[in-house]
């Protein structure tokens, strides 16, 4: 994992976000399925990671330009920018959120 700082994006990040469902919003609206789950720091989108067939985090990423996410998976506290395509733990979000 990198130093936080290699993340030009940290200023997206909104620690009060609320996960938007419980699973990928998406898999859950079109039937689908996913492997792991990830939380849009920027807007609270659960989307699904990118070894689940639809890859919807990814594609919210992209589709509004929220750069990063965080792990959505219990256990887990890393974060994730697409933009520089870097992880990194940033302490202050520690304990990470995760589905039930």
């Amino acid at each position: 994992m990198a130093d936080p700082s290699a993340c030009s994006h940290l200023d997206t990040i909104d620690a009060s976000v609320e996960p938007s469902a419980d699973g990928c919003e998406d898999c859950l609206r079109e039937d689908g399925w996913w492997v792991h789950l990830r939380l849009c720091r920027s807007c609270g989108h659960v989307g699904c990671c990118d070894s689940s067939p639809a890859r919807h985090a990814t594609a919210h990423s992209r589709s509004t330009t929220h750069p990063v996410v965080q792990s959505f998976e219990p256990g887990e506290d890393w974060l994730w920018c697409y933009s520089d395509e870097v992880g990194f733990h940033l302490p202050a979000l520690t304990p990470s959120p995760s589905h039930s």
